[in-house]
């Protein structure tokens, strides 16, 4: 099996949990850096997500051109390029119009915070992009990666969000937290509460394993993929 059908079936696999999820619908998507090439790999912009197949994943260079696949890359393939350009620690992204976290664009004086422990990922802070639109040219997509600087999070105003990590793995989990991080912050709001963040203390605290935790969630969603006729049986997919 080849390192380009690897990220492919990684991507497929992510992209159909996140959709299992509520996370991703009929938009948004993952890209992931192909090892040994400046390429990257993504989806197609027509494909459903709920039936992403490796086989149709698309290979695309740095400057635009698709160079393995017959489909239109998305439109917001240039949001990717250039968020891959300007963080080479970076080897997965996924663009998402996660509900609950916009939500946090649209309150005057709220910020999104981090609540649960897991949410010590975004220590740093999650930005929020201003610009409202299709991030679909290259200037826009570096305006945005200025955005997201050197953290691993920003939203965009309303739109969406960005999320970026180590591996595809990696952004799939932390897309799950980023969702159970706002939901808990909103019940927090819900119930007419001040919130109390994590502090500085407390997140040196609970820092964990993240290897060890990204293993073992990714493991589990995907054996509840199998198990649910999400994923076939016979994909084969590694952290």
């Amino acid at each position: 099996m080849t390192a380009g059908h690897d990220v492919a079936t990684q991507i497929a696999a992510a992209t159909r949990l996140l959709v299992m999820e509520g996370i991703l619908d009929y938009s948004g998507h993952i890209s992931a850096r192909l090892p040994g090439a400046d390429w990257i790999m993504i989806q197609s912009a027509t494909d459903s997500r709920a039936e992403v197949d490796p086989e149709r994943i698309l290979t695309v260079s740095m400057d635009g051109t698709v160079v393995h696949g017959d489909q239109r890359p998305p439109l917001e393939l240039d949001l990717h390029l250039e968020i891959l350009k300007a963080r080479p620690d970076v080897q997965a992204v996924l663009q998402c119009h996660m509900d609950l976290a916009l939500t946090f664009t649209l309150m005057k004086g709220v910020q999104l915070m981090p609540m649960r422990a897991h949410a010590v990922r975004w220590a740093s802070g999650i930005p929020t992009h201003p610009d409202p639109g299709h991030i679909s040219t290259p200037q826009q997509g570096k305006e945005l990666a200025s955005t997201l600087g050197p953290h691993h999070a920003a939203l965009i105003r309303p739109h969406g969000m960005v999320l970026v990590a180590e591996s595809v793995s990696g952004v799939f989990v932390d897309a799950v937290h980023v969702l159970e991080n706002a939901k808990q912050h909103l019940l927090v709001l819900q119930a007419g509460q001040t919130p109390l963040p994590l502090t500085e203390k407390e997140m040196v605290m609970v820092k964990g394993d993240r290897k060890f935790h990204v293993a073992k969630l990714w493991n589990y969603y995907l054996r509840q993929g199998k198990a649910g006729g999400v994923l076939p049986q016979d994909w084969s997919v590694a952290v």
